[in-house]
């Protein structure tokens, strides 16, 4: 009977509207949630028996398709805390909750999360308040991060980082630039040794020393233009670990320069980078003097005796000062020493249906049939975006637009419960027919 079916699509009018209230409710109450993405209600319409020409109709009603917009982006907001992390574009941070943390990392259920506030907790773990763990890949002792499997977080593991952790940076590589007085190398000259220490950081973090003698070639007559340099480590007991012969240019055009380098024991001379490649009691130590011809380096003018240049890597142990993330997703730890080193590359999550996504609390998802298979990026890499540090992303909620919602929501809830009242009446009417 049509009037039946006209209670039934009032009814069905009543719930479908209460449905898109609770969306609307829910968006506005995260109006200021950091993160949180909208909800929304989609109505479709039920037909039954809608043959044209029947003569008679049936309402089918109304029903609701709600869903959670996740691959829309809100405002990004930005904050004083250098772990506060939103996502620039798409891709969804690794996250797990802090009851797994004792978990294998085959067996840590993966979450994600577009946004997030992260803090170290007592024992250095990088959390949100809401419980949400933070997952990266943890960097190799020089900082590179090994090959992980992109279809898989067994090789995340959980952020720790101790504030009271300390770390050194060993020399690898030293720049010397020094100037010798080309009269030493005159007939009649003293000829004496000139020396220079240099500092450099041991494997351990200790200081040690690079010791530089430089003895003039005394001609008969004229000038020599050759020097002789020996190399002592102080870590080694002040072991010789290289003797060269240097001969200086005296042309118009190359005056001062090496014109050569001569190995009598110790390292090579690379004459294409200007390298002795020394070994000190620690390792390998590349010793920049200058290539042929170059003026950067080893020189031999005037009268002075002078270091124009030294710089080399490496620092002292130093105590934790800062960590911060960059745009690539890489955490970095600075230390008081002026030592940075990369400890955590953060991967950003993809999948290729966003909206299929599992909602959690807390605004995170978790990876459902619908969303497909997640694959592990490289921030800013395939479809992902880059990481912001110092942001937030706001909500999604356009606060106007949902109070408009409403009032329509209000409306529409109000005519259909009309519909049932004359509905009411008019079998009402109907019963009294028979009266």
């Amino acid at each position: 009977m049509t009037i039946s079916s006209s209670l039934s699509a009032g009814v069905a009018g009543l719930n479908a509207n209460a449905t898109r209230l609770a969306t609307i409710s829910d968006n506005i109450a995260n109006s200021g949630t950091y993160g949180y993405k909208r909800a929304t209600a989609d109505f479709e319409s039920m037909v039954i028996g809608g043959l044209a020409g029947a003569g008679t109709y049936s309402a089918g009603g109304v029903r609701t398709n709600t869903s959670r917009l996740i691959d829309e982006h809100g405002p990004l907001i930005s904050t004083s805390n250098p772990l506060d992390i939103a996502i620039a574009g798409r891709g969804m941070l690794p996250v797990t909750q802090e009851v797994f943390l004792d978990t294998n990392s085959g067996d840590r259920p993966m979450m994600m999360s577009t946004t997030g506030s992260f803090r170290t907790d007592a024992d250095g773990v990088l959390k949100s308040e809401t419980g949400l763990v933070l997952l990266g890949w943890p960097a190799d002792a020089d900082g590179t991060i090994p090959t992980n499997a992109r279809d898989t977080s067994a090789g995340l593991e959980p952020i720790v980082i101790n504030a009271n952790q300390t770390a050194g940076d060993p020399t690898t590589a030293m720049n010397l630039g020094v100037n010798l007085p080309a009269v030493d190398t005159e007939v009649g000259a003293s000829g004496d040794t000139l020396p220079l220490s240099v500092e450099y950081f041991g494997n351990l973090g200790t200081s040690e020393t690079l010791n530089f003698s430089f003895t003039p070639t005394v001609p008969a007559s004229g000038s020599s233009n050759t020097w002789t340099m020996l190399v002592s480590d102080s870590a080694s007991g002040g072991a010789t670990v290289g003797e060269y012969t240097l001969t200086f240019d005296d042309s118009r055009t190359n005056g001062g320069t090496l014109a050569s380098v001569s190995v009598v024991s110790g390292g090579a001379y690379d004459a294409a980078t200007g390298e002795l490649a020394l070994t000190v009691a620690g390792g390998p130590l590349d010793v920049t003097i200058g290539k042929i011809g170059d003026t950067n380096g080893l020189t031999q003018l005037s009268d002075s005796f002078a270091p124009t240049s030294i710089t080399k890597d490496g620092s002292p142990v130093g105590n934790l000062t800062a960590v911060e993330i960059d745009e690539d997703g890489y955490i970095t730890a600075t230390y008081d020493t002026g030592f940075t080193r990369i400890v955590y590359q953060v991967p950003l999550v993809d999948v290729p249906n966003p909206n299929g996504l599992v909602s959690l609390s807390n605004q995170s998802y978790k990876v459902s049939p619908q969303s497909g298979s997640f694959f592990l990026w490289d921030a800013g890499d395939g479809p992902t975006g880059e990481v912001v540090g110092f942001a937030r992303e706001g909500s999604t909620t356009d606060v106007a637009g949902e109070l408009t919602n409403l009032i329509q929501t209000q409306r529409a809830y109000s005519s259909n419960a009309k519909v049932i009242q004359t509905v009411d009446e008019m079998l009402q009417e109907t019963t009294n027919i028979k009266r």
